[in-house]
């Protein structure tokens, strides 16, 4: 089947507005296909919550910083058309590439939006008229509510070949389930517009101290259903982590969001031992100079073996050990490794787990876990030489119980009774070994993770198992 091109589009409007009631054409470039980025996808949480509904009015009326009302303004000054079709409200995220702001939507009923999944839940059928009220004259009176969407300002910075690839892996992945959908983009000179669905969630930090190991279940059965559509399509998100994962406990759905740093599987890579067949890889290994003459101190001074080139994009603390050992053939698996992590942090109650400042530090920080033997087994895989003579750092490392019980001070290192785990959470961590584990081509895919017992979900278990109630807050990352 040839594979469908990328372009945005102007979307036909629904038929059900009367010609009359519009001012002149409308020129949105809605394209009919879903999945977008970093935002959180949720217009009011519902629309039969009139409480959640005041609530929110009250947070959009809150006075908004001078200079990001000047921003918000040269936006709309930038494109014309856009005060028409949305109202900005607030500024809600600001990262390296791009801003984003809260906005309504004031066009919503003029397009068939299948990205409203809050629409399609609470679909509400009105009660018949009688025949007096189908007598009347008088207009309905729209009850609807405002809608909200998340504008993303891409920065200028931003090359056109990295943007044009974020909006067209996003077209790829349009209606894949847990992923943000992307609704429209425009553009204007050098700037680049995404509208993608406004998602209210809570913050990580927030609820991730209180999740127990079947709240942990839901969030990772979303997780990796979302994974799985993604790595279906052989694209590598390569930046997963809690801020990029828009979780709401309450409804148990999450959505992942920021394609900024996607890639296609395969796309400017090269042969890595990795790949190789063992007894290949072992001969390499036999037969290079560390083999040969052992580590030496410190590094050559006028060293003229080539560099390495690799894909180092992601964020520190989340990359997997073949991205730090510059792998020049990663894979989806590197996706599955930072899902782990945010496990690890989950399980030990530590955010972030890992801390580190660069990539040697982070290798010392995997090592002090598994081990310089581990480590070393692992950049060898690589064609790479692991050492360190941190005393600290033993050859084995440690168990993920072990870490687990340290972490929530329920064991001091010696054998205690009562520090033994429960089955749910050996469960856990057996699903977090299989998630890091450090040769890629042992760890577990998305879709083997979605068979694994840990991640096995029944109708039945989730009666009973009522979500708290906690504060939503717009948390953007961009």
């Amino acid at each position: 089947m040839a594979k469908e091109s990328f372009q945005i589009h102007e979307d036909a409007e629904t038929s059900e507005i009367d010609e009359s009631t519009q001012a002149r054409p409308v020129q949105r470039p809605q394209a009919d296909y879903g999945d977008a980025q970093e935002e959180e996808m949720d217009e009011v949480a519902g629309d039969d919550n009139e409480e959640d509904g005041d609530v929110e009015s009250s947070d959009d009326n809150e006075p908004v910083d001078n200079m990001v009302q000047h921003d918000m303004e040269k936006l709309q000054e930038t494109f014309p058309s856009f005060k028409s079709h949305y109202r900005l409200i607030k500024r809600i995220g600001e990262g390296t590439f791009s801003t984003v702001y809260k906005a309504e939507d004031l066009r919503y009923n003029y397009y068939n939006n299948k990205w409203d999944l809050d629409a399609r839940e609470n679909r509400w059928t009105p009660p018949p008229r009688t025949s007096s009220q189908s007598q009347s004259n008088a207009p309905p009176q729209d009850r609807r509510k405002p809608k909200f969407v998340a504008v993303k300002k891409i920065y200028v910075t931003s090359s056109p070949s990295r943007i044009f690839n974020e909006l067209e892996l996003l077209h790829d992945l349009r209606d894949s389930p847990a992923v943000c959908p992307l609704i429209t983009a425009m553009r204007e000179g050098d700037q680049v517009l995404a509208v993608l669905p406004y998602f209210r969630h809570q913050d990580f930090r927030k609820y991730y101290p209180n999740m127990t190991v079947f709240d942990m279940r839901l969030y990772f059965r979303s997780l990796f259903t979302a994974l799985a559509a993604v790595h279906k399509q052989a694209i590598i998100h390569r930046d997963i982590k809690p801020t990029n994962f828009l979780y709401d406990p309450d409804k148990r759905r999450g959505v992942l969001v920021d394609f900024g740093l996607a890639e296609r599987e395969g796309v400017d890579s090269k042969p890595c031992l990795c790949h190789e067949d063992s007894a290949v890889r072992k001969q390499r290994v036999r037969n290079s100079t560390s083999a040969q003459v052992g580590p030496q101190p410190g590094y050559p001074k006028n060293d003229t073996r080539p560099s390495r080139r690799a894909n180092r994009a992601g964020t520190r603390g989340f990359r997997a050990p073949e991205v730090l050992f510059k792998c020049t053939e990663q894979t989806t698996k590197i996706d599955i490794w930072s899902a782990g992590v945010i496990l690890l942090t989950i399980l030990c109650r530590r955010f972030p787990f890992f801390n580190s400042a660069d990539d040697v530090e982070a290798m010392i920080e995997i090592a002090t876990i598994f081990g310089t033997k581990r480590m070393k087994q692992s950049g060898a895989l690589h064609g790479c030489v692991f050492d360190t003579n941190i005393p600290s750092i033993g050859a084995q490392g440690f168990s993920f119980e072990k870490i687990m019980l340290w972490s929530t001070c329920r064991s001091d290192g010696k054998a205690q009774k009562g520090d033994a785990l429960s089955e749910e959470e050996k469960e856990a961590l057996e699903f977090l070994s299989r998630c890091m584990d450090l040769d890629p081509n042992k760890r577990i895919s998305a879709d083997e993770a979605l068979e694994h017992p840990f991640l096995k979900i029944d109708d039945e278990d989730t009666e009973g198992q009522g979500p708290g109630e906690m504060e939503e807050e717009d948390v953007m990352l961009v």
